[in-house]
């Protein structure tokens, strides 16, 4: 299944506003990388998934809509998954969008 278009170019539309472009297709996703750094992707499954400080996983993933990331049956700790109903306004993507990027960016460029 591909990424949900209308997420995809919000997605583009917000990071391209704050100087990100570079764009790449990963898992069936659109991730959306600073400086390499992997940061934000619109899913596969409909929703995106965010980048957040590990330490924060369990916390953050008591949102809403909100899960931590699963992959081959295993939490990974640092991805949330964000229904797609959990961003449907602009402040709540601005929100998960500029934590993602907040973070990926104390990490080294790659």
């Amino acid at each position: 299944m591909a990424s949900d278009p209308e997420v995809v170019v919000r997605l583009r539309e917000w990071f391209v506003e704050r100087g990100v472009t570079d764009e790449r297709r990963m898992s069936g996703g659109i991730a959306f990388l600073d400086e390499g750094r992997l940061t934000a992707c619109a899913s596969s499954r409909g929703g995106l998934m965010v980048r957040c400080d590990p330490a924060l996983t369990h916390e953050l993933a008591a949102a809403p809509g909100v899960a931590a990331s699963e992959m081959r049956g295993r939490h990974v700790k640092g991805w949330l998954d964000v229904e797609r109903s959990a961003v449907a306004e602009d402040a709540d993507l601005d929100r998960w969008l500029s934590a993602a990027l907040t973070y990926a960016r104390t990490l080294p460029p790659k």
